[in-house]
This record gives C-alpha cells, structure tokens and sequence, in this order.
C-alpha cells in the first residue's frame, strides 16, 4: 500500500516537472499581454490587448492564417482517408506483395524531408507546381500516409472481426463494413490521426519555405519567422504573434482532446 508520504513526493515531483514544461508557455503569455514599450498606451490592469492586434496587422498574418488553414485541411483530409483506406487493407487483407508494399509505405517515415525536398522542388519546379497550394500540401500528405498507414494498420488488425464477420454474413460489401461498421467503431484513432496530421502540418517549416521560394503559399510558422527577424527586441509582439500562430493547434486539441486521449490510450496497449 502506497503511504502519504510516498503520494506527497510523487505529487511534489509532477509539479516540479509541471512548472518546468509550462514556464516557457507562461513566460510567452506573459510577454504578449505585457507593454510594447515605452511609447504604448496603457491597458486595462496592465493587460496590453492591443498586442495582438498590432501583430496580426504588421506581420500579415491574415495571407498566412488563410494559407495554413488551406494547407493544413487539405493535408488532413487527403491523408486521413488515404491512410483509413490503406490501413484497413492491410490490416483486414491478404493479397500478394502485402508485406512489401506496407515496409514500401514506412519509407516515407524512415526518411527525413531534409533528404527529399532539394529534388522534390526541381522536379515540382519542372511540373510548374510550384508557389502552389500542391506543391506545399503534397509532399506533406505523402509523409503523413506513411504514419497513418502504419497507425490504421495497427487499429485494424486488433479491431473485432466479429462485428465485420456479421456484417459480411448480412451481405455488406468490404467498403459498407469500412465505412458503416469499422469507421464508426475506430472514431478515437482516426480523431487521434487527425489532431497530429494537423499538428505536424500546421507547424511544418522546412517543406513551404522551399515550395514557395516566392513567398506566395507562406504559411504561418514561417510569417513568425519573418516577424521574428523584424521585431527580434519587441517582446511583447513577439510573443503575441506566437499566441496567434499557435493558438489554431490549441484550440483543435482542446475541442478533441477527449477522442484524442483515448485513442493515445487504446493505441498503447493494442498489440
């Protein structure tokens, strides 16, 4: 039986670790509700609300919000119903070249984009694709299939096969028992997908500085980026632009983080 004493030392050490991982958020919050400098007006009880405002103004960040939330939904889209597509084929299938062709869609999490991206651009640039929407959401898609293959893959081979068994004996087509019996149960994963496609889409840097060398399809990291290198001693704008550009990414997690931490859950001790 586990005494106080030991429950106090754990519940000291969580905090501890707590405070540490949250100082830097807090000190960021801090910083973008703070002055501007001497030159701004004051706020109500020291809160600089205006902060935001000013930042969202001088850094664009409307071109770049518009340009993430068009990437970032097209990424998610495409990529989750690619990876429910082939995850459920490997998983519940067994065709010929299987086991090659799932070791063929890992690659794309073995291999890092720093490796791909120069060659990646000149052929996009050949194609005329880029300073597109394609050219940036693309390869980006193709990275998040490979773990969504893998993610699904892994749902579906431990998912019930009763349910899908009774289903085929009613006389449902593989694709009505994927959509109508299996997508309904494999919610949790699938929000789980989603939330870290988004994630890893919405905070991408490397893939849309180099697709859009004109600066066209800039996303929102790299705008704060951009903003970094011209307020670089505004603290305060500073971290107001961080709010903002993180805030979509908080907001998503926030409204599924219920599906999302179940599905972390049931993915931890599914075989």
């Amino acid at each position: 039986m586990t005494s106080r004493r030991e429950i106090s030392v754990n519940y000291l050490i969580l905090g501890v670790f707590s405070v540490v991982a949250l100082w830097p958020v807090i000190s960021i919050l801090v910083s973008a509700f703070g002055s501007a400098g001497p030159a701004s007006g004051g706020g109500l009880m020291g809160i600089h609300l205006e902060n935001f405002a000013t930042a969202w103004d001088q850094g664009q960040f409307t071109q770049y919000m518009r340009n993430s939330v068009m990437v970032s939904s097209l990424v998610v889209v495409l990529s989750v119903v690619c990876s429910v597509l082939a995850g459920y084929a490997f998983g519940t299938m067994t065709f010929r070249g299987s086991g090659v062709l799932f070791y063929l869609f890992l690659l794309g999490i073995m291999v890092p984009a720093e490796a791909i991206v120069v060659p990646l651009f000149f052929d996009l640039r050949q194609l005329g694709l880029t300073d597109t929407i394609w050219a940036v959401a693309m390869p980006q898609v193709a990275q998040s299939i490979a773990f969504g293959t893998y993610w699904m893959r892994t749902y579906f081979r431990s998912s019930n096969r009763s349910i899908s068994e009774a289903a085929r004996i009613d006389g449902a087509s593989s694709a009505q028992i994927l959509w109508h019996v299996q997508v309904p149960v494999a919610r949790p994963a699938i929000v789980t997908l989603v939330v870290l496609v988004f994630m890893w889409t919405w905070n991408e840097f490397l893939i849309p500085l180099v697709m859009s060398p004109s600066g066209q399809m800039r996303t929102a990291p790299l705008g704060l980026a951009f903003f970094q290198g011209q307020y670089s001693t505004n603290t305060a704008l500073m971290g107001a632009a961080a709010v903002l550009v993180a805030l979509p990414v908080v907001v998503v997690y926030l409204v599924l983080q219920r599906y999302f931490i179940r599905g972390m859950i049931e993915g931890a001790v599914k075989d």
